[in-house]
């Protein structure tokens, strides 16, 4: 016999089962935010760990593994936890005792959950990491538990880029694979070009700009690289991160030649997008550039490469090239401007299910 679920039941199955059967909960809808993820301390064996599970991603160093694998556990998981864990270190939640971003995803997901609730309270929101803890698979199962038989996954990259986006539904899909009674599964798309994304990131910008003592003579839109190779491959990512400050700079009225976009991050000898921020900042002040503005709308939170990357070693880089202003925008984060661009992607995501 069909069991179905019913509103005033607590969303258990509900009428007669056989006997012995194990409890059945279902009927709950869960929306599971992904973020990229964070180690979990700062001390050598934490990186490490961290770091190891990151750079061994097929789909962030799409190297053939005979010569990464090498490279990976013999030099660069040996040289490289101390200095990071040194950069980490500068930006840590010590009240918290964990990463800005940890802090920030799961205040993403208390809020959303405050907003969902009054909408259907079949709703379960919960947070997850692609690398560290908590991991993917551990809120799947939770939300498994909790019965919810329809999941929305909402990787947290307005751009699509295989080594994030695609990564982090990889890492969900491995999960289903352990599953005997696995939930049914969307995946939010990006929102990119979505207009409550742009205005969004348009009015922490105007925020911005009414809160600082000078007018920026260029303001740059900050992304996350990846190597050159990617983009020929046919990943969308660089296109999309494009159009998102194409679409930023109309909605600030700016003209062409007070906005640019560079990227960041860039890791190893192989050429990736360019401009590359850290050379744009060093070349900035020499073209009569004294005074700029960064903004970061590929990351939804805050986290090493903003805080420190942008704030710090991009900052310093601009004032000793003879610079003389400089201000970051904080990310979208958990603020009312963020949580609505949440919101209105999984408010959106979710029809037919609620």
């Amino acid at each position: 016999m069909t069991v179905m679920p019913r509103p005033d039941a607590d969303f258990k199955a509900v009428g007669p089962l056989p006997e012995a059967h194990p409890p059945v909960r279902m009927g709950k809808i869960g929306v599971l935010l992904l973020n990229l993820g964070t180690p979990d301390a700062t001390d050598y064996w934490s990186m490490r760990r961290y770091l190891k599970e990151f750079l061994s991603d097929q789909r962030v160093i799409e190297k053939p593994r005979w010569l990464w694998w090498p490279i990976l556990n013999l030099i660069i998981l040996s040289v490289r936890p101390g200095p990071k864990g040194k950069d980490y270190d500068i930006i840590w939640n010590k009240d918290a005792d964990e990463s800005p971003l940890k802090t920030i995803t799961r205040s993403q997901a208390e809020k959303l959950a405050a907003m969902v609730s009054t909408r259907d309270p079949r709703i379960v929101v919960d947070w997850g990491m692609r690398y560290g803890n908590p991991s993917t698979p551990s809120r799947i199962k939770a939300l498994q538990e909790q019965g919810c038989d329809r999941i929305l996954l909402v990787p947290l990259y307005p751009q699509s880029c295989a080594a994030t986006t695609a990564t982090a539904c990889d890492k969900a899909f491995q999960a289903l694979m352990d599953m005997r009674w696995q939930p049914a599964v969307r995946v939010t798309p990006p929102w990119h070009d979505d207009p409550v994304y742009i205005d969004a990131l348009a009015k922490t910008v105007k925020a911005k700009l009414a809160s600082i003592d000078f007018e920026p003579d260029m303001i740059v839109a900050s992304f996350h690289g990846v190597p050159m190779e990617y983009l020929l491959k046919g990943d969308p990512y660089h296109c999309q991160c494009m159009k998102t400050g194409r679409l930023l700079r109309e909605a600030l009225g700016l003209d062409k030649d007070r906005f640019m976009v560079c990227f960041q991050s860039r890791f190893g000898p192989d050429e990736w997008l360019k401009p590359y921020l850290i050379d744009t900042m060093g070349e900035l002040p020499g073209r009569g550039v004294k005074k700029v503005l960064v903004i970061a709308p590929g990351f939804s939170s805050d986290c090493l490469e903003t805080l420190e990357e942008i704030e710090g070693e991009n900052m310093e880089h601009f004032m000793h090239h003879g610079g003389e202003k400089f201000a970051y925008v904080p990310c979208l984060n958990d603020s009312p401007e963020g949580m609505d661009v949440i919101h209105a992607v999984v408010e959106r995501e979710l029809q037919g299910w609620i």
